[in-house]
C-alpha cells in the first residue's frame, strides 16, 4: 500500500511538471533573461530566496526531473561561488539521496527477485567497494546524475554511505558548474562548460580510486604471500 501510495505521488508530481509546461523554464536563455530580477529579489529577500532554491533544486533532483543543471548554474549566478556550491552542494546531495531511497523503496525489491541470480557479482562487489566505486562514478560527468542515484537504489549499499559518498565525490563537478554559473551572461551554452580536457581530468580522478583500491589489496596480497 504504501508503495503505490509513493509512486502514485510520484507519478502526479511528474505528470504535473510537464503538464505546466515547467520545463521550459529551466532553459539557459531563460535564466539568462531572467537573471537581473533573481539578483534584485536576492538583494531585498535573501534568506528567503536561498531556502527557496534549496526546496526546489533537492524536489528536482529527488523526482529526476530535468533542469539540475540550470539550477546548479542559477546557484552561482545568484548567489556567488562560495554560498552557490555550499546550497548545490547540499540540495544535490540531499535530493540525489531522495531518488536514492525511492528507487529502493519502490524497485529494489522486484529487481532482486527478477535478476537476482545475475545481480549476485555486482552486489558482492558493491558489499566491499561500494564506496570506491560510487567516489569514481561522481567524479567522472560521462554518467548522468539521475541515472546513477536510481541504479544505486537498487544495490545494497548503504543509505549513509551513498549521501556522504555522493557529496564528496560531486564537489569538484559542482563547483565548476556554479563557478560557470557566475559567469552566465557570458554562455553560449552549456556545451561550452566541459571542455575535453576537463572531462579526461574527471575520468583520471575517477578511476583514482579504483585504482588505488586495488593496489592496496594487490600489496596486502602480496605481504600475506610473503609472511606465509
Amino acid at each position: 500500500m504504501q508503495r503505490a501510495l509513493l509512486f502514485v505521488a510520484v507519478a502526479i508530481a511528474i505528470a504535473a511538471f510537464f503538464a505546466f509546461d515547467l520545463d521550459s523554464a529551466l532553459t539557459l536563455q531563460n535564466l539568462q533573461q531572467q537573471q537581473a530580477q533573481l539578483a534584485e529579489f536576492q538583494a531585498q529577500h535573501p534568506w528567503r530566496l536561498a531556502a527557496l532554491y534549496f526546496v526546489i533544486y533537492v524536489v528536482v533532483t529527488a523526482l529526476s526531473l530535468p533542469g539540475a543543471t540550470l539550477l546548479t548554474l542559477a546557484g552561482g549566478a545568484v548567489f556567488g561561488f562560495e554560498l552557490g556550491l555550499l546550497l548545490v552542494s547540499f540540495a544535490s546531495s540531499i535530493g540525489a539521496t531522495g531518488a536514492f531511497l525511492t528507487a529502493r523503496f519502490l524497485l529494489r525489491n522486484w529487481v532482486q527477485r527478477r535478476f537476482g541470480d545475475r545481480l549476485e557479482a555486482i552486489n558482492a562487489g558493491l558489499e566491499n567497494d561500494g564506496g570506491f566505486y560510487l567516489f569514481s562514478l561522481r567524479l567522472v560527468p560521462l554518467f548522468p546524475f539521475f541515472v546513477i542515484n536510481l541504479v544505486m537504489g537498487l544495490t545494497p549499499i548503504r543509505t549513509r554511505t551513498f549521501y556522504w559518498v555522493s557529496q564528496l565525490g560531486m564537489l569538484a563537478g559542482t563547483a565548476v558548474y556554479v563557478n560557470a554559473g557566475t559567469q552566465l551572461a557570458q554562455l553560449d551554452g552549456l556545451g561550452g562548460i566541459l571542455s575535453p580536457s576537463l572531462i579526461v581530468a574527471f575520468v583520471l580522478l575517477g578511476l583514482f580510486p579504483l585504482l588505488a583500491r586495488q593496489t592496496l589489496n594487490w600489496l596486502r596480497r602480496r605481504r600475506e604471500n610473503e609472511s606465509a
